[in-house]
């Protein structure tokens, strides 16, 4: 028993964000495989509306504005359970990165389910039940040179999300993390993975999504064996945490980016930031 009302998947009202490709559009389709009405949003026109066919209905969203949101969810309606799962990860050193691309990085990976949750969440409490599932990150539980801002944005949203948790859970709204460890996607084009990184395909998180509809955890890491990661970092020395680091390349996305692979991400990460 999870305590929470229970939610059919089939018959489901389903929105997910950064729909247009990657974890967003596996999870989309998982849910309409499973018999759920789906709405997928994404800032791109084009990609969500490609994606959208035999799935569902296509919404244009920025994440980053509440109008926008509550735009999307007029046209929605009555929303059963929330993916919030649009997300960007630049890639660079700390000092080097331009301050606008850092704005963006925590507008869309801290602001985006806050102004989620605050759009949909009323709703789901006046029905007395409800789920969110928030995707963040293995990057939210483990510091990653390269990833500073990237970091600090999982972190805060691990944070949100078991903090909103508690505060939904006795209207009958429940809200999961999904921490997917390095995904085949656009986001992780260009660096190296592998060695040490538990890899996933978008499929996999989207699974993990799923299931947090029946078992209503707050956390579920992807793959489920790190699942032990908190203990592990909370009684590792440090001066061990560095010879582990040093051993499955823990630098990479620090020195060892290709920018050839990965120009097609930063070009539409650069369209985002400009809009």
């Amino acid at each position: 028993m999870t305590g929470y009302p229970a939610i059919e998947i089939a018959g489901a009202r389903v929105l997910v964000t950064g729909a247009g490709r990657g974890i967003g559009r596996a999870t989309a389709a998982a849910f309409a495989a499973r018999g759920a009405t789906v709405a997928l949003a994404d800032i791109d026109r084009g990609a969500v509306t490609d994606v959208a066919a035999g799935l569902g209905t296509a919404h244009v969203l920025d994440v980053r504005s509440r109008a926008s949101w509550d735009a999307c969810v007029a046209e929605v309606g009555p929303i059963d359970i929330l993916v919030d799962n649009a997300g960007v990860m630049p890639v660079g050193g700390f000092l080097d990165e331009p301050d606008a691309t850092g704005e963006m990085t925590i507008d869309v990976n801290v602001w985006g389910p806050i102004h989620g949750m605050r759009a949909v969440v009323p709703g789901m409490i006046e029905r007395g039940r409800g789920h969110v599932v928030n995707i963040a990150s293995l990057a939210g539980k483990i510091a990653i040179p390269g990833l500073a801002v990237y970091n600090a944005s999982k972190y805060a949203a691990v944070g949100l999300s078991a903090a909103a948790r508690l505060e939904f859970a006795d209207h009958g709204v429940s809200v999961s993390t999904v921490l997917p460890s390095a995904v085949r996607t656009t986001l992780t084009s260009g660096i190296p993975l592998g060695k040490g990184l538990p890899t996933v395909d978008p499929e996999d998180v989207a699974a993990a999504v799923v299931r947090t509809v029946r078992t209503r955890r707050a956390e579920t890491p992807v793959p489920g064996y790190l699942a032990a990661l908190d203990l592990g970092l909370a009684v590792t020395p440090e001066r061990l945490m560095r010879v582990i680091r040093r051993a499955v390349g823990g630098e990479r996305a620090l020195t060892r980016v290709d920018p050839t692979a990965r120009a097609d991400y930063d070009a539409r990460l650069r369209r985002v930031e400009g809009e």
